[in-house]
């Protein structure tokens, strides 16, 4: 059986750099950012960032942390070990 491609996917590590979460698709849904993808690389999901969501995530975050989020694109990759 042949092997899909992660070429486009996003993945998510837990703090052991295990697999938590693989995000195959962003996209708008009305006013929210639907995200859809699988957890623990088996259960598929589909989770809903709404507008109130996405700006509680600033009031949770230090003014570092928002400069190392808007700088997070620009950083060069680490490898973790499949």
């Amino acid at each position: 059986m042949a092997k899909k491609s992660n070429k486009n996917v996003m993945k998510i590590y837990d703090g052991q750099n295990n697999e938590l979460m693989t995000v195959r698709k962003l996209e708008k849904d009305g006013h929210d950012l639907l995200i859809t993808g699988k957890i623990f690389g088996a259960m598929p999901m589909k989770a809903r960032l709404t507008p109130q969501e996405a700006r509680a995530a600033f009031k949770v975050m230090d003014f570092k942390t928002l400069l190392f989020l808007v700088t997070l694109l620009f950083r060069p990759s680490t490898k973790l070990d499949d």
